[in-house]
């Protein structure tokens, strides 16, 4: 069984984000690790190269397929900012309509620019993606 590509690093978050060159996308990212911090209380963590983590937990699916993953985290990617906070089996569509503008992926958001949604449905779509894969997988520090 094929291992993980997206792993826990040592590669300091403060300087990725030091590499982050776009002005917009750059405060964005700011305040997002703030918000994710806040709201966590977990530090942040490079998962492979471009992802910002926070906290983590270990997945077994039915397949027999386990590992480890961050439990919530971003990456401030060239074309938008990517952001992962949907453990992926719950509908949070009544949240969303209060969003704002996004596209979605499987299991993460992309946002072209904070000022695009409303930060406050953000953080609580951040504590009910949390609350609700800690139910499922326990999410550590």
């Amino acid at each position: 069984m094929a291992d993980n590509k997206t792993r826990e690093t040592d590669v300091s978050v403060t300087d990725f984000l030091s590499s982050v060159t776009h002005p917009t996308r750059s405060a964005d990212a700011q305040t997002l690790l703030d918000l994710f911090q806040s709201i966590t209380g977990y530090p942040p963590k490079m998962w492979g190269p471009t992802i910002i983590g926070f906290g983590q937990y270990h997945y077994i699916y039915d397949s027999g397929r386990e590992g480890d993953c961050c439990a919530i985290g971003f990456s401030p990617r060239k074309a938008n900012l990517s952001i992962y906070v949907m453990p992926g089996y719950n509908d949070y569509s009544e949240i969303l309509s209060r969003l704002g503008k996004y596209k979605m992926g499987k299991a993460c958001l992309y946002v072209n620019k904070l000022a695009d949604i409303d930060i406050d449905v953000l953080a609580e779509l951040i504590r009910a993606g949390l609350r609700d894969l800690d139910a499922k997988w326990p999410v550590t520090a």
